[in-house]
């Protein structure tokens, strides 16, 4: 700790500026991704486990908490703050909503206070990205891709992919929803380079379609329980965690971003490991693959499964937080820290 320490400034930074210093910027986000996964294979992270805040009266909502601390040459601590209110979806306004709080390592003194669901969502996609990138190298690259839930999500995993070079031939379409599986196909023609693009009532023909297959769903519970449907050996970016049945789970490569946050909360590989009594089918971890020490077969569907780590949350706030007062443009709460000597 320096000598003579300062009680930092807060700032507030609104959406509208999270929204202006990311756009665009797919190909720095997604570094920025994979030097914080980097920084929490080698060690140089804590990332405790979410706490999920529960409601008797509300079972379908819950509001959960990511604490975490990034290492590194721009070390920060916090938390996320990230609730999933389905009922919003009625009203027509989103299901999620979030804060993020940076923490000053020195002092432990809140920095700042970013809206975060632009952050939650792109640090999701651009970890889909990442591993969507690691994983098919060695193997042909993926020219038909299939979205399994069009909303939020697949927006921006779609736009982080599209960020980073990737076109497709065919793009296919399934959800529950046909006014939501219409409204992501207008943007998809919106936006470009997907190739012909086809909606499906049948899920299973989706995927049979697909070499590069995106759950970003709502699902509660595995639907999807046929292995059959995964023999041409997808890619399956598993970012809503839920979707696979155990069965389909041990058909395949298994990778993950971290194995004991992956494990729990009645996630797919967590329903695996209950089955099994054992974590065996897990083959690795991200981490594993960008470090070279676990190569992926080709002979079978690899289905990444990202729990979302805060630590992606803390460096991309981080970043933000850095960018906005580097521009001169951070919103200072003058005064927010009323007493700020210790015997008044």
């Amino acid at each position: 700790m320096p000598p003579n320490p300062e009680v930092p400034s807060f700032a507030v930074i609104p959406g509208a500026q999270v929204h202006r210093v990311l756009d665009g910027r797919h190909e720095e986000v997604v570094r920025l991704v994979e030097s914080a996964y980097r920084a929490h294979g080698a060690g140089d992270t804590v990332n405790p486990p979410s706490s999920f805040l529960r409601f008797p009266d509300r079972p379908a909502s819950r509001i959960i908490a990511l604490p975490a601390s990034l290492g590194g040459p721009a070390p920060v601590d916090g938390i996320k703050w990230i609730s999933s209110f389905p009922g919003n979806i009625t009203a027509h306004i989103p299901r999620a909503s979030a804060v993020l709080i940076l923490n000053d390592p020195t002092t432990g003194y809140p920095l700042a206070c970013l809206e975060s669901s632009i952050i939650s969502a792109a640090r999701t996609a651009a970890s889909a990205a990442l591993a969507a990138d690691r994983l098919s190298q060695g193997r042909d690259r993926p020219r038909r891709i299939g979205f399994f839930g069009t909303r939020l999500i697949a927006r921006f995993i779609h736009q982080y992919l599209a960020g980073t070079g990737w076109t497709f031939e065919e793009t296919h379409i399934h959800d529950l929803s046909d006014e939501h599986a219409h409204g992501f196909t207008r943007h998809l023609e919106h936006e470009g380079r997907n190739g012909t693009i086809t909606l499906h009532t049948d899920p299973e023909h989706l995927i049979r379609s697909s070499d590069l297959v995106v759950f970003a769903t709502v699902a509660a519970a595995p639907h999807v329980t046929d292995p059959a449907w995964f023999t041409h050996n997808p890619l399956v970016l598993h970012v809503s965690l839920r979707d696979l049945s155990p069965e389909v789970i041990l058909c395949a490569t298994n990778i993950v971003d971290d194995i004991d946050h992956c494990l729990k909360a009645e996630t797919s590989p967590h329903l695996t490991e209950q089955t099994t009594g054992n974590r065996e089918f897990i083959d690795g971890t991200l981490y594993d693959v960008l470090t070279g020490d676990l190569k992926i077969p080709h002979d079978r569907p690899v289905v990444f499964s990202p729990f979302g780590l805060g630590v992606l949350d803390l460096a991309l706030g981080r970043h933000i937080h850095d960018t906005l007062r580097a521009d001169g443009q951070l919103a200072v709460v003058d005064g927010f820290f009323h007493e700020t000597r210790r015997y008044g």
